[in-house]
């Protein structure tokens, strides 16, 4: 089947915080065929994002074959040279996800298969999910077995406490096999982060999440012997396996966390997975509970592991997308239904 036409909007969102992400959240990417089969997917850059995708990426991609996996992998390695000279990582990239997991959704649809059958079959019936926020015994209610909270460093030495206190009230919660994670929002440092190693051996944390930018790799790198067993984890803000060949070499990482709809979709996330299995490194995608990155970990070696967000749980964001796989018994896993399985609120384009 050809492509006959490529659209991307950025949708009427009412939910988003005022942040970078006011104007440069995530877009929606539609693909159309000549044989009617009509591919969405979902990717990021917002309002720069859409403007990349129809002037650029889309009328490049007009009269081109989607009739296997192969025409995915070509499209995105040709449309990854093309906006070589402002793209590689970024905005750019966030676009060319949105137009991947389009891609995939209009070959899933077209052979009548889920996207995880397409990239070989599940690995796994379902997927361990955790919880991502604040609301700790709304998850443990929920059925929830691992949990992940956030900590910010403000400067204050009293912070140091406050992140013990979450961490041993969580592990009190939680009980001891529980697994327990903890996001900094690159707000820790070097020296914070080998002090709360320290402070924190006690209670078992698998994982500190972007304790320091995704640029100090050599900075990550030192710290991991001295926080560990707990992991070191990076990764949303990583583009492309060409970025996490980077990490490899710089061994920078216990732990890599690719967003699906950012990184380059699929396409990208099978390569940046064969990359780990090759380091030896666990792949736990960044909102991994949403579709987009379900339907890789369910047929892929990733971590069994998938990231649900708080707002997810407490319904409070923009319902975009309809028909969303919900975790249960803290599990998770995709449907049957062709492509991934979704379907668009249009009310909100």
């Amino acid at each position: 089947m050809k492509i006959t036409g490529v659209k991307a909007v950025f949708p009427k969102y009412r939910h988003v915080p005022p942040s970078w992400r006011t104007h440069f959240w995530q877009i929606v990417v539609r693909v159309e065929t000549d044989l009617g089969v009509v591919g969405l997917g979902y990717g990021g850059g917002g309002v720069a994002g859409v403007e990349v995708v129809d002037r650029h990426f889309g009328p490049l991609l007009l009269g081109r074959e989607v009739n296997e996996v192969r025409d995915i992998s070509s499209i995105w390695d040709d449309l990854y040279s093309a906006s070589l000279p402002y793209g590689r990582k970024g905005l750019a990239i966030m676009a060319l996800s949105g137009i991947d997991l389009a891609l995939y959704d209009l070959l899933g649809k077209a052979e009548g298969k889920p996207v995880y059958e397409l990239l070989g079959g599940a690995k796994k019936p379902k997927v361990f999910a955790y919880a991502t926020g604040q609301d700790s015994e709304l998850y443990l209610r929920l059925g929830y077995q691992a949990h992940k909270f956030p900590h910010r460093w403000t400067g204050n030495q009293a912070d140091y406490d406050s992140a013990a206190e979450a961490a041993r009230r969580a592990r009190e919660l939680f009980g001891q096999k529980a697994t327990l994670m903890i996001d900094t929002y690159m707000s820790w440092d070097k020296e914070v982060t080998a002090e709360m190693g320290r402070r924190l051996a006690e209670f078992n944390i698998y994982w500190y999440e972007d304790v320091l930018t995704p640029d100090d790799l050599e900075g990550q790198a030192e710290l991991r012997p001295l926080v560990a067993p707990t992991l070191i984890a990076v990764g949303e803000h990583e583009f492309t396996h060409y970025g996490f060949s980077e990490i490899a070499r710089a061994n920078a990482l216990g732990l890599w966390q690719p967003d699906i709809t950012w990184c380059g979709g699929i396409t990208a996330g099978m390569r940046i997975v064969e990359l780990a299995q090759k380091a030896g490194v666990p792949v736990s995608p960044h909102r991994g509970g949403e579709v987009w990155g379900l339907h890789l970990i369910l047929s892929s070696d990733c971590a069994d592991l998938a990231e649900y967000h708080s707002d997810h749980i407490r319904a409070e964001r923009d319902n975009l997308w309809l028909d969303e796989p919900t975790p249960k018994d803290g599990y998770i896993a995709p449907s049957d239904r062709p492509g991934f399985g979704v379907e668009l609120n249009e009310t909100m384009l």
